[in-house]
């Protein structure tokens, strides 16, 4: 959180936000659930899929080509497995409904796996792999992107940085919770720091000529760096067949580009959900979970550090934090959604 940071309540920011999609014509429950999404992820401090997305959202909704009423549909079934046709709806109301499907295949066949087409940004992926938590099963969720990243070695912009969601039980620590690109950050975060002004971390970003830059402008107009060198470019080309191929979404520049955007409907994700108990006790799994967590707890801790988190753990401290204090908003965000609300004739109090 910045000087310039205002703490909004999380409950008034979901009734704008939803009221704002209600007002782009999407039934009230899609509403909720659009507008649920983006505040989760401000909840968790990912700012970057959080409430910042709503201009570009309206704009899909209403002459974007995205069909705010579009209805998903399994289009194909075998087994546990399924292809869903999101029907050019937003990406979270496809990759839901995916995810329930799986969760649901998963209870019958041990795992469930659904395969979406037809559909446009999802957002958060942690937002659809903890849906398997309740029902004691492990969630995972991974979708394609605009190409943003160049392949190891090269300074195309052709690979998206295709992120991955999971989510795994645990018994009395918090659930692990991991929801990353294969980049080392997003679009989305850098648009927050050119928002406020900052120089971006090292090892972020490149400009056009593929030279590293702390310069969010420069990143904007250049290559988001993979992780992990050739190994980041190795897994986002991964997720990228899974979330596409197999549903026969669009893949990499298929999808369009950053300058003019997405084609409306060609996004594709993929969703997964297992069934702890297909395979093991549950009360032990979860132990056992209890105990890797219960390690890296009790790790030494490096130079500035004063202790070490499991994946999630942070997002659930940020979570309880911001709850009970205001989810911080810069801004520019702020005044974002202020003119979007009155743009469509609704009340905004942020």
């Amino acid at each position: 959180m910045t000087s310039n940071d205002v703490r909004v309540d999380a409950r008034a920011l979901q009734a704008t936000v939803q009221a704002i999609f209600a007002a782009c014509a999407m039934p009230a429950a899609r509403a909720y659930l659009l507008a649920d999404s983006l505040v989760f992820a401000d909840l968790r401090g990912i700012h970057s899929h959080g409430v910042l997305r709503v201009p570009e959202y309206v704009v899909k909704l209403t002459r974007g080509g995205v069909n705010p009423r579009g209805v998903p549909q399994i289009v194909r079934q075998t087994g546990g497995c399924l292809v869903v046709d999101g029907g050019n709806s937003m990406g979270q109301i496809g990759a839901h409904f995916a995810m329930q499907e799986a969760i649901a295949r998963a209870q019958v066949h041990g795992i469930g796996a659904a395969a979406i087409r037809g559909s446009n940004h999802c957002g958060a992926m942690a937002y659809f792999a903890v849906q398997a938590l309740p029902h004691d099963m492990i969630g995972i969720a991974t979708t394609n992107a605009l190409p943003t990243m160049a392949p190891w070695g090269g300074v195309d912009k052709i690979m998206g940085i295709n992120p991955l969601g999971v989510a795994i039980p645990a018994g009395a620590e918090q659930p692990i919770v991991y929801d990353a690109a294969f980049s080392g950050s997003s679009h989305g975060k850098i648009r927050i720091y050119q928002q406020k002004g900052l120089p971006l971390p090292e090892g972020w970003a490149m400009d056009r000529a593929g030279r590293p830059t702390t310069d969010p402008i420069a990143a904007l107009d250049g290559l988001l760096m993979p992780i992990g060198g050739f190994k980041g470019t190795g897994l986002a080309l991964i997720m990228g067949v899974l979330s596409s191929m197999l549903s026969g979404a669009a893949y990499g520049a298929e999808l369009g580009n950053m300058v003019d955007g997405p084609q409306p409907g060609l996004d594709g994700h993929f969703a997964a959900a297992i069934q702890i108990a297909a395979f093991e006790d549950v009360a032990r799994f979860k132990a056992r979970v209890d105990a890797a967590i219960r390690q890296i707890h009790a790790c030494r801790t490096a130079p500035g550090f004063d202790r070490v988190y499991a994946p999630g753990e942070l997002e659930a401290a940020r979570a309880a934090e911001y709850t009970a204090q205001g989810i911080p908003l810069n801004a520019v965000t702020l005044a974002d959604l202020r003119r979007a609300a009155a743009g469509l004739g609704v009340a905004c109090n942020l």
